[in-house]
């Protein structure tokens, strides 16, 4: 009988810096992105500091995991630097069970490699369930709400006055960035990645090669009044910003550029949206993010009846368990499907009809 591999006696350190070469190499092949990496990176680091870097990984318990999960969660979040934006002490639920993650893939690999003679997280205590409701604007829009976001943009893009702000010369592009955002729901990272070339346009039909999370790609069909808005931008604005900066090989095949030519960034994708929303009537305002555009696409979608593999094909989630995070439930929702139930005209003794109900009117109509 061969005797099992003795563990390896390599410290949390060690152990931690051995496991981020691995997932740089990881990075390098595709297999991860460049922002999975950096969560990792952040992730590992501060469990070697909750274990003590100098102590031997195979030592650890699921008793001590836990022990640093909690005191984890208690720390401050250093992603909010603005109080305002973050309500309360320590981190949510979300976010420690996000870590948790991190640190179970951690030692997994520390198996793998008999680090460790047993997986310490077989023993740590379930992660907990996320209860706390999502911060308003990380929250879906309402139909009405996106159709008058989407009704905004286009007026700033179809007005005739002479703009007398930098930002007001830029409507076109501010039109399609927004309606990329709230028709397909890319991740905002996904959209100021893109490039002009990811977009296939062909006189029937416009596609955009979406290069995601992981390496991974999705191509998804841009509807005719998206492939307008598309076309606006590429054959009058964005020459004219792509003139501004000729030596820049990036922004010369970057999709969405700045007024200065640059490719243009997650924190310029999030100003111009906060502009738009500043613009929309009174009764839809509210604070909104890029993240929540997507929150929207799925709400909605899966609210029309599409197939939530469907929305998830979409949004390049690999599993349906990941979309289902993204449907948030919409005032009013509850409501009207009450209403429109099957059985819900059984009581007077008439059979529910198919054109029982109103309507939707897609949020995209609002591009026209």
């Amino acid at each position: 009988m061969v005797a099992p591999p003795r563990p390896e006696r390599v410290t949390v350190a060690d152990a931690g810096d051995r496991y981020l070469a691995a997932v740089r190499v990881e990075t390098v092949r595709g297999v991860l992105s460049a922002a999975t990496e950096r969560s990792y990176r952040r992730d590992v680091r501060e469990l070697v500091e909750l274990l003590g870097p100098d102590r031997v990984l195979d030592d650890v318990t699921g008793e001590d995991v836990d022990d640093a999960l909690v005191r984890y969660q208690a720390g401050p979040d250093g992603r909010y630097t603005d109080p305002a934006r973050k309500t309360g002490p320590g981190r949510s639920t979300a976010t420690v069970n996000r870590f948790r993650q991190s640190v179970t893939r951690f030692f997994s690999h520390a198996t793998r490699q008999c680090w460790v003679q047993a997986d310490p997280m077989q023993w740590a205590a379930p992660p907990a369930k996320v209860r706390e409701r999502l911060r308003v604007q990380r929250t879906a829009l309402s139909a009405s709400a996106a159709q008058a976001l989407l009704g905004t943009v286009r007026q700033d893009a179809t007005t005739t006055a002479a703009p007398t702000r930098a930002d007001q010369a830029l409507a076109d592009r501010d039109r399609l960035v927004v309606a990329l955002l709230i028709v397909l729901g890319p991740r905002v990272s996904e959209l100021v990645r893109a490039d002009v070339a990811d977009f296939v346009r062909e006189p029937d039909q416009t596609s955009w090669r979406i290069l995601g999370k992981g390496g991974s790609t999705r191509k998804v069909a841009l509807s005719p009044p998206l492939a307008d808005a598309l076309e606006t931008y590429l054959g009058t604005l964005r020459p004219r910003l792509a003139a501004r900066r000729p030596d820049d090989a990036d922004a010369q095949g970057a999709l969405l550029l700045s007024w200065r030519g640059r490719r243009l960034d997650t924190q310029a994708v999030r100003a111009l949206l906060a502009r738009a929303v500043a613009r929309m009537p009174e009764p839809y305002r509210r604070p909104t993010t890029p993240h929540a555009l997507r929150h929207t696409t799925a709400t909605l979608l899966v609210a029309d009846g599409w197939d939530v593999k469907v929305v998830a094909e979409l949004l390049g989630h690999s599993s349906i368990a990941t979309t289902d995070v993204y449907l948030d439930r919409i005032d009013g929702e509850l409501a009207a499907a009450l209403r429109t139930h099957p059985l819900a005209t059984s009581l007077q003794g008439t059979p529910p009809t198919a054109a029982s109900g109103s309507p939707r009117r897609s949020p995209e109509s609002s591009l026209r």
